[in-house]
């Protein structure tokens, strides 16, 4: 993730250099993991705007994963829920396209993944379970290292869940102060109680990049 020393997340006013792009692909490119990962809202820009057929299919479609390809080199996953992104392709630049949903989700989007390409695995029946998301997609995929690349709110949600091994940020010399726009990680009051108990870290490693950029790595500490 990319804060401002205050945090903030939403980087389209802070005017960075042209090297934060190239810097954050480098440093996370470190880390050789098999995909990335992002919330819904922040991947509507990638998804398009297919039409989406509304009759559904013949037959019901179990609630099973489908693996429409499973030799990609990477994977963009994108947690949608309810089944709302509006796929026009199955791959973001030949990284291989995986959504997660839940069961509640209609079959005839269900035929619409299929019929793009895009493959897909079940978290939970009505909720998200992460944690199963996370079985399922290495079990059907081979996934074993995940970056996680936000909004707020996903970051929250797997803090929540304990599933966040370690914490890499470019800190952007920039101090936002704005009220109200998404944080870091933004953890939902509704949660379980566990949800507000804080997660320690330790610093693994310290760097200062050009454009007064910062690179701090955190290590969960168990």
């Amino acid at each position: 993730m990319v804060p401002s020393v205050d945090g903030r997340i939403v980087t389209d006013r802070w005017d960075l250099p042209p090297t934060f792009v190239s810097e954050y692909e480098r440093t996370a490119a470190t880390f050789g993991a098999d995909a990335w990962m992002i919330g819904r809202i922040s991947m509507e820009p990638y998804a398009g705007k297919a039409t989406i057929p509304r009759r559904a299919p013949a037959e019901r479609i179990p609630r099973t994963d489908f693996v429409a390809r499973r030799d990609a080199s990477s994977y963009a996953i994108v947690v949608d829920p309810g089944g709302k992104l509006r796929w026009t392709s199955s791959d973001i630049d030949g990284e291989h396209v995986i959504t997660v949903l839940t069961e509640g989700v209609e079959d005839a989007y269900l035929a619409f993944l299929r019929s793009k390409g895009v493959s897909y695995v079940f978290g939970g029946r009505t909720e998200i379970d992460l944690g199963r998301a996370l079985a399922r997609l290495r079990a059907s995929f081979g996934i074993e290292t995940l970056l996680l690349e936000g909004g707020g709110k996903i970051n929250g949600s797997f803090l929540d869940e304990d599933l966040v091994d370690e914490l890499s940020v470019i800190v952007a010399p920039v101090v936002d102060g704005s009220v109200g726009t998404p944080t870091l990680f933004d953890r939902s009051s509704s949660r379980r109680s566990r949800a507000s108990t804080p997660r320690h870290f330790e610093l693994v490693s310290v760097e200062r990049l050009p454009s007064d950029l910062v690179w701090i790595r955190y290590r969960r500490r168990r």
